[in-house]
């Protein structure tokens, strides 16, 4: 067979520069076999390991080139990436990195075989090449620069974007780093803004909700008597409260489909313009922040009055740090590698809305293609942000983006950042912290709040602790440059005040108390240097000596009682050492607070803001942290406080460590929760479609979702609003239990899968509660899936980040995707894409030390009940999410309790039958409606 693929289309309407199209062949590969399309248009069907010699003669046009090599067996190789090259032409436009996904992106039609799919690589190629050349220099006059920087690195698309844009001498590569990198240049200024007015007390009616819901949804919109009730219900939240430290608290469970996102924009955009004050809607997951973002283009559909009114905040290490950037920029000289990552950095950072990448508009498969030191690790990852002090400050995404979120009518945030900004006190980005939250996925608030209010006195923790403070200690770590410790970040405060310096001398002094480079082997050699290693490796000791690592799945943990012979020694030695470290920490927070009183007067607002900075940091990095830890090691010897649990654990990942130390949870996080946010916020909505888990008992729910939530710690009383689906669960969906597969025998679950969602002809989603049975499954199933022509994706298997694959897996009709909890919640796929739910076995909570704390204090068996029906409610709601959607749920457990089958709808047929006959009924399920 042949394929005219080298002769290109027609240039485009004034186009003048011709292409030069790399003469290259186009490589698709699949498990089992690849098609290769060479450059005079043969092709061929091989199998994968005959490709591994071509490959390196000839580097092929391939869509993700890491992905492909995983698929092919071999080490990542040299290729023309149309990925790539998307990256630099369009940097923040969406692409699903698949064949279907490239045609999407170009307006072709879908692909109808895999030698079709193949040719996309170049048609995809010579449109974006054809974009750059109609566009001119004078529309994008950096591309030529940055793409001859980015050949310093070996880029092999260098030639013939430099040809498209009319350049001359294509071949020669930049000498050193060209401005088009430095992109900080280019990017407009921030500026400051008097102090925002407090917000007016005025409320939200429940008509005037009803009013701003119906104009968001337009004259044309369908009748949804539900939506405009629960948008009336959400506006009794924003009325003043009446009791300091007593809130308006709602509790709003609103099933699928009843369109809570619009009924809760509705009032709060309305409290926001009425009184002056953002409001702030917080979600667990970065898939929900992106869909209320563009549910809000309703509210506003100008998008200049959109980028003023509404900002997307996260923490401050989910943005690009402009100093990293440069600084990486900098370096290329020395590491030229490195020069087509930071060239299609500085390209995304060129057009980027906020700097964010992590669910921002950064693609998230660009991590996984040029690596993540320099993509996501250029983000202020170990809060060594200098603040002022820095010369890209007054451009910083960050800083943009907080002062803007303090004048925006609506924040969408998420529950991590929250609950940061609650145990802080609000923080120095902040200030104060919001009066008013909408909480959407509030069923997340729990594990939202355990995150936050926890501590961790282990390796990796201290090792970051020492780094914050002594920077880079040796040339086999992190850059120099990267590493900023406390002297870096606060030399221009030291240069006007020595006592400042030896006070910053004394804690880095201190700090080598503390987990150094290296401690990984020292610790399994038994050689700890310093009293935190000597204190680990005895902690490491207990846990091995009272665990079974050779059969555990898991990582390993033990309780911190009794200890074994020398721990309870080395702790002592250590806390001797906390408290050295903790009084320098100390003394030069007080310093530099004295400073800001003493020098009030000559003190400019930058530097100002700059020792602000350095001691709420020092505070909450340093002295609070050190405390903890300090307290934790007290109740070695003495008794744990009745409201936390502590233990001992050896984190693994294929048998290595990988981290060890002490952790402290709070048994019920939700209380503190309840002390530092909703206490002190006037009016709160937490909202879900699985607030309550469904028992069969209405008040024992409710009471159960104010547990969870926190609302229980809170005085008053909450009000409580149920809104049932409008769908029909009954006749759109179907739930079977196979009661002839054994969950303990792989080779039956794994035949299980194959034939279920070759039952569904793809559409699938599997759910497992282990890695290692989803590892053993995909391995298994993946090939006879690809044979049936069925694409198999995999968390933990796939060389792709979770989020690209679940955009694959909602691009991809016929494609099924295994994963863990994390897919589980992010997995918001409406349409025919999922249609059939897999789980493994029941998902019961893990047997862990923390577990069994909750358990007693939350009611034995029944929390264990609880926390396994909301799993199956949540797992099973993502299967509609449209009026028209239909699905199947299956479980793999023939030992499944029928108490908790009041996870799913009343009415729902729950069939307990084997696995032939299920295969059967959703074969005939999912038939069209002529057949049945």
């Amino acid at each position: 067979m042949t394929a005219d693929h080298d002769n290109p289309a027609p240039q485009a309407a004034g186009t003048t520069t011709s292409l030069m199209m790399p003469k290259a062949p186009l490589l698709l590969s699949g498990m089992r076999f690849s098609v290769w399309i060479s450059p005079d248009g043969e092709i061929e069907r091989l199998a994968n390991s005959d490709i591994a010699t071509r490959i390196t003669l000839e580097p092929p046009f391939v869509c993700h080139a890491r992905a492909t090599a995983q698929r092919l067996g071999v080490e990542p190789f040299l290729a023309y990436d149309v990925l790539e090259l998307i990256a630099f032409v369009r940097p923040t436009a969406a692409c699903t990195p698949t064949p279907r996904g490239l045609a999407t992106f170009i307006g072709a039609p879908e692909p109808t075989s895999i030698e079709a799919a193949t040719l996309l690589l170049y048609q995809t190629a010579e449109l974006l090449l054809r974009e750059l050349a109609s566009r001119g220099r004078s529309f994008d006059p950096y591309a030529a620069d940055v793409a001859r920087t980015m050949m310093m690195g070996g880029w092999l698309w260098g030639p013939a974007v430099l040809a498209a844009m009319g350049e001359e001498d294509l071949h020669t590569p930049a000498s050193r780093p060209g401005r088009g990198l430095n992109v900080w240049e280019r990017l407009e200024e921030w500026s400051d803004h008097a102090p925002e007015d407090p917000p007016r007390q005025l409320s939200v009616s429940p008509e005037e909700s009803r009013n701003r819901l119906a104009e968001l949804l337009g004259e044309e919109a369908e009748s949804r008597p539900q939506q405009a009730d629960y948008a009336s219900a959400v506006a009794s939240a924003f009325a003043p409260r009446n009791i300091a430290g007593e809130p308006n608290i709602l509790l709003a469970e609103a099933g699928t489909g009843v369109g809570k996102t619009l009924g809760y924009i509705a009032p709060a955009s309305i409290w926001a313009e009425k009184n002056g004050a953002p409001v702030w809607i917080s979600t667990y997951t970065r898939n929900l922040q992106t869909q209320i973002d563009s549910e809000l283009d309703r509210l506003f559909p100008e998008r200049y009055d959109k980028a003023k009114r509404v900002v997307i905040r996260k923490g401050r290490e989910n943005y690009l740090c402009l100093l990293n950037l440069a600084e990486a920029t900098q370096a290329l000289p020395a590491r030229p590698n490195d020069a087509i990552a930071i060239g299609l950095m500085a390209r995304w950072a060129g057009r980027s809305r906020n700097g964010d990448m992590v669910g921002g508009d950064f693609p998230g498969w660009l991590s996984d293609l040029v690596g993540r030191s320099r993509t996501t690790g250029l983000t202020d990852r170990r809060g060594e942000c200098i603040y002022s002090a820095c010369p890209h400050y007054s451009r910083c995404y960050i800083e943009r983006n907080i002062r803007k979120a303090k004048r925006a009518n609506i924040v969408v945030a998420n529950h991590a950042l929250v609950m940061v900004q609650a145990a802080m006190g609000g923080g120095r980005d902040e200030g104060n912290l919001p009066s008013h939250y909408v909480f959407d996925e509030g069923h997340h608030l729990f594990d939202a709040a355990d995150a936050a209010f926890s501590a961790h006195l282990t390796a990796q923790e201290s090792q970051e602790l020492r780094r914050w403070l002594t920077g880079v200690e040796s040339s086999t770590t992190r850059s120099a440059s990267r590493a900023r410790g406390l002297k870096k970040r606060l030399e221009d405060l030291i240069a006007t005040d020595p006592r400042t310096g030896e006070l910053v001398t004394e804690t880095i002094h201190a700090a080598r108390h503390l987990t150094g480079d290296g401690w990984v082997n020292r610790l399994e050699d038994n050689l700890p240097v310093g009293p935190m290693e000597s204190f680990l490796a005895h902690v490491r000791t207990q846990v091995y000596a009272r665990t079974d690592p050779e059969n555990s799945p898991y990582s390993l943990e033990t309780e911190t009682k009794p200890s074994v012979p020398g721990l309870l020694e080395t702790a002592l030695e250590l806390k001797t050492a906390l408290k050295e470290l903790l009084e320098p920490i100390k003394n030069l927070r007080r310093r530099l607070e004295q400073r800001l009183d003493t020098e009030a007067d000559e003190l400019d607002s930058d530097t100002r803001r700059r020792i602000e900075a350095a001691c709420k940091s020092l505070e909450q990095r340093g002295s609070n942290q050190v405390q903890a830890w300090v307290s934790m090691l007290d109740a070695l010897e003495d008794e744990t406080p009745e409201e936390f649990t502590d233990w001992f654990s050896v984190e693994r990942a294929g048998g290595k460590d990988l981290d060890v130390g002490l952790h402290r949870h709070w048994i019920d996080p939700t209380k503190p929760l309840a002390n530092t946010l909703l206490a002190q916020a006037h009016g709160t909505v937490i909202t879900s479609a699985t607030l309550t888990e469904g028992s069969g008992s209405e008040e024992g729910d409710w009471i159960g979702a104010e547990r969870r939530t926190g609302a229980s710690f809170v005085p008053g009383n909450p009000i409580r609003v149920k809104f049932k689906s409008p769908y029909d669960y009954v006749d759109q969906t179907r739930v079977f239990i196979i009661n002839d597969v054994r969950k303990d025998d792989m080779e039956q679950v794994a035949a299980a899968y194959r034939e279920l969602f070759l039952a569904s002809q793809g559409g699938a989603l599997g759910l497992f509660t282990a890695i290692s049975r989803l590892r053993n499954v995909h391995q298994k199933i993946g090939p006879e899936l690809d044979r049936a022509g069925l694409t198999l994706y995999s968390q933990h298997m796939d060389n792709l980040d979770t989020s690209t694959l679940i955009d694959i897996f909602r691009a991809e009709r016929n494609s099924s995707l295994l994963g863990t909890d994390a897919v589980r919640d992010g997995v918001d796929v409406p349409g025919d894409s999922l249609r059939l739910i897999v789980f493994d076995r029941v998902p019961w909570p893990r047997p862990t030390i923390q577990h069994r704390a909750r358990k007693e204090h939350f009611g034995g068996n029944r929390y264990n009940d609880s926390q396994t029906r909301l799993k199956l409610k949540q797992a099973y709601g993502r299967l509609v999410r449209r009026a028209n959607d239909r699905g199947v749920f299956v479980l793999l457990d023939p030992m499944m309790p029928s108490r908790l089958q009041n996870a799913f709808p009343e009415g729902v047929s729950i069939q307990k039958i084997g696995l032939a006959e299920t295969v059967q009924q959703i074969r005939s399920f999912f038939a069209p409606p002529a057949v049945k």
